[in-house]
C-alpha cells in the first residue's frame, strides 16, 4: 500500500510481518511522528527571529550593517567613520593652534626710528616742557623739573594768582611779551601743519603745551571786564644795578624749584 508521503515521497506500508523487535518498532513511530509534526509547505520562509535562531544573521543584515542610515542620506559605515575622525582631528588641531597662538608669548614688532625732523620736533616741544612754570601737569616727562613758584602774583595788588605759564630763556622771569610771541607762532604752526603734527605723533603734545601757556594769560589780565585797562607783563625781576641787596632771578641763580624769595610783578 502506499500512501502520501509529506516530505515528497511515497509512503510505502508493509503489511507484511517481519521479526522486527518492538524497539525497532517505537523508533519508526516516533520518527514518523516528528515527520508528520512538521508542516506540509516546508517552502515557507522563517521571519528574522526564527533565522537568527536557525540560520545566523542574514545577508541583508550584514548588508545593512556596512551602511549609516542618516535620514536624508543612506553613506557607508566605513566612509561616515572616516568623514567623523577626520572633522573631530581638524577641530583639534584647529584649536590647539589657536591656543598655542594666544598663550605664546609673541616678539614686539619693530618700530621704524623716527626721521631727523620728527626728532628735532620732540626736541623743540620739550624745551616748552622744561620751561613750565606751576604746578606742572602730569604729563610732563622732564624727569628733573618740579613744582616751582607756587607763590607767584601775592606780591600784587590787582592779580593774585599768576602760577603758570612759562619760564624765559635760562632764568626764572616770566616775561609775557616772549611767551605770547611763542604762543602765537605756535598756534600758526599748528593751523598750517596739524597733519605733519599728527603723523610726528606731537599734535596733543602740542596743543597741550599752548593750552599751558593761553591758561596763564588768561590770569594777567581781567577777561570779564568791558574795557581792559591793566595788563600784567612781568613776574620776576633781573635788575642788579642796584647791587646785592635784594635776591632776584639774575643776582641769584639757582633752580626754579628752590625759589623761595617773593617775586614782584610788573604791569
Amino acid at each position: 500500500m502506499y500512501g502520501r508521503d509529506p516530505w515528497g515521497g511515497p509512503l510505502e506500508i508493509s503489511t507484511t510481518t517481519d521479526s522486527a523487535t518492538d524497539d525497532d518498532i517505537r523508533s519508526r513511530d516516533c520518527r514518523d511522528f516528528d515527520r508528520a509534526a512538521l508542516p506540509l509547505n516546508n517552502s515557507r520562509p522563517l521571519d528574522e527571529t526564527q533565522q537568527s535562531w536557525l540560520l545566523g544573521p542574514s545577508s541583508d543584515q550584514n548588508k545593512k550593517k556596512k551602511y549609516v542610515d542618516l535620514g536624508c542620506l543612506i553613506v557607508s559605515r566605513k566612509t561616515f567613520i572616516w568623514t567623523v575622525g577626520t572633522l573631530l582631528l581638524t577641530g583639534f588641531i584647529a584649536g590647539f593652534v589657536t591656543l598655542t597662538v594666544k598663550t605664546v608669548p609673541r616678539p614686539k614688532g619693530l618700530v621704524s626710528p623716527p626721521d631727523n625732523y620728527s626728532l628735532a620736533l620732540n626736541k623743540t616741544l620739550m624745551f616748552f616742557d622744561a620751561q613750565q612754570s606751576g604746578k606742572l601737569p602730569e604729563h610732563n616727562d622732564v624727569s628733573w623739573r618740579g613744582n616751582s613758584c607756587l607763590k607767584d602774583g601775592d606780591s600784587a595788588t590787582d592779580f593774585k594768582d599768576l602760577v603758570g605759564g612759562y619760564y624765559d630763556a635760562g632764568d626764572a622771569i616770566k616775561f609775557n611779551f616772549p611767551q605770547s610771541f611763542a604762543m602765537t607762532m605756535l598756534s600758526w604752526s599748528v593751523i598750517e601743519y596739524s597733519a605733519k603734527y599728527e603723523v610726528a605723533g606731537e599734535l596733543d603734545h602740542v596743543k597741550s603745551i599752548i593750552k599751558w601757556g593761553t591758561d596763564y594769560f588768561l590770569k594777567t589780565f581781567n577777561s570779564t571786564a568791558d574795557s581792559i585797562n591793566k595788563l600784567v607783563s612781568q613776574v620776576g625781576v633781573g635788575d642788579t644795578s642796584g647791587g646785592k641787596t635784594n635776591p632776584n632771578d639774575h643776582y641769584c641763580w639757582m633752580r626754579p624749584e628752590d625759589i623761595d624769595y617773593q617775586r614782584p610783578v610788573s604791569q
